[in-house]
């Protein structure tokens, strides 16, 4: 855990600029952060209606998942032979932030959805291409994952190519690159070895393998959190574990260990991109904040270990009834090798080409790889603006996104604080 804290810190400092301040991502998350911040400002309108969309959004979270008198799925479609079942997620929060990411962003991601689960699934299974419906689920779920992988495989392409050619929009960090800054990323990168080698099963080749592929996924896990607000960070742990056991297989419990640091690192970077786009937005200077995140991940690194064993004896284990962690299943399945290699590459080829001509390939990828159900609802969120949008004056349109902004923050920040509370009340019961 401390690892995954101290390389997440580290790659995240080096690739801020890039995703928040030259390509401005939106991080649906960081801009709920800053609009709840400035949520008192013009006479208190924007915090009355910012505070009574979180209102809403505790109330609502609490009777569908305290009270369940309100169904967390709603079925829209039983399926049949050719098409899975189609369902919606009850959830504000999943609305929200399809309403803040913008509808390009969005509709990008529904569209990766409607395409793997009304399009090629059925077709698949139509013409024979696919046995069943677990098969078509196979492939649609490695051809998302290559999707995501080779979007980060592009983001590398192409900083090497803008190296190469001396540009002087390659990618730094946000501090000047100096001599000092060079050296103490080094020593991180060695420590990290370090520790990993003596610690774990892991020995120094697939150390160092694992350190480059964290690289690549924090980069995604940046990109992925800033357009879609979600990070897969199970997933982007998977892909490097695969990645290492094709050049040097590990022990088991080495596996796990290149995963789980890996999803450390990922996890935090997002986690960290969100609150750095906050604190580009209020005006913070991004040293001061990282200094602080990096602190606050090394000490959250040695608190989550005790959570863990926590819930572990509150719960009597993981994979129980009331803690399934399919993210951890899924991490499981994937050690022994990839379901699909065929999917998967070409998720990879299609990913390159859409990256290279200005596609989000990454956020269509979730969309073909996620379950519909989630997709639908962030669709969902961005049709309404659309629609209130379209609606609304064309001097209003800038008050529209405002308040769009506010209650999209507000609901996010209702449902996550609604679900911690549940959550600790469960813990006690």
């Amino acid at each position: 855990t401390m690892v995954g804290a101290l390389l997440g810190t580290l790659f995240t400092a080096l690739s801020r600029k890039r995703f928040i301040v030259e390509k401005e991502l939106p991080y649906p998350m960081g801009q709920a952060a800053y609009n709840t911040l400035i949520a008192g400002t013009s006479k208190g309108r924007g915090g009355k209606l910012l505070f009574s969309a979180l209102i809403i959004s505790i109330l609502f979270t609490f009777f569908r998942d305290g009270i369940p008198l309100i169904p967390a799925v709603l079925v829209l479609f039983a399926g049949n032979a050719l098409i899975a079942p189609i369902s919606i997620w009850v959830s504000p929060m999943a609305a929200g932030i399809g309403a803040i990411i913008g509808p390009a962003l969005s509709l990008t991601w529904l569209g990766g959805a409607l395409l793997a689960y009304l399009v090629m699934t059925p077709a698949g299974i139509a013409l024979n291409l696919f046995s069943d419906m677990a098969a078509a689920d196979l492939f649609r779920q490695n051809l998302g994952i290559g999707l995501m992988v080779g979007t980060g495989v592009g983001i590398l392409l192409k900083t090497a190519y803008q190296k190469m050619k001396g540009r002087k929009e390659r990618v730094r960090s946000t501090f000047t690159f100096k001599s000092q800054s060079a050296i103490l990323v080094a020593i991180i990168v060695v420590v990290a070895v370090v520790l990993l080698t003596l610690f774990t099963e892991i020995n120094l080749i697939q150390a160092i393998l694992t350190i480059l592929g964290i690289y690549l996924t924090t980069q995604l896990a940046a990109t992925l959190t800033g357009e879609t607000g979600i990070n897969p960070m199970e997933i982007l742990g998977i892909l490097v574990l695969l990645a290492v056991q094709i050049i040097y297989t590990p022990t088991t419990l080495a596996a796990f260990s290149i995963a789980g640091v890996t999803a450390i690192a990922s996890g935090l970077t997002g986690d960290m991109m969100n609150d750095l786009k906050s604190g580009h937005l209020v005006g913070t200077s991004p040293r001061s904040q990282i200094i602080a995140e990096g602190i606050g991940g090394l000490i959250g690194s040695i608190v989550a270990i005790v959570a863990l064993f926590v819930l572990k004896e509150a719960y009597g284990g993981f994979s129980s009834e009331f803690l399934p962690a399919p993210q951890a299943r899924a991490v499981t399945a994937m050690v022994g090798g990839l379901g699909h290699p065929v999917a998967f590459i070409a998720g990879i080829v299609i990913a390159l080409a859409l990256y290279f001509g200005n596609i989000p390939a990454a956020t269509l990828g979730l969309g073909i790889y996620l379950p519909i159900n989630i997709s639908l609802i962030m669709g969902l969120g961005a049709i309404l603006f659309i629609i209130f949008n379209a609606f609304s004056k064309k001097d209003h349109k800038e008050l529209v996104k405002e308040r769009t902004a506010l209650i999209a923050s507000g609901l996010l920040g209702g449902e996550g604080i609604s679900g911690v509370l549940l959550a600790i009340i469960a813990m006690f019961l």
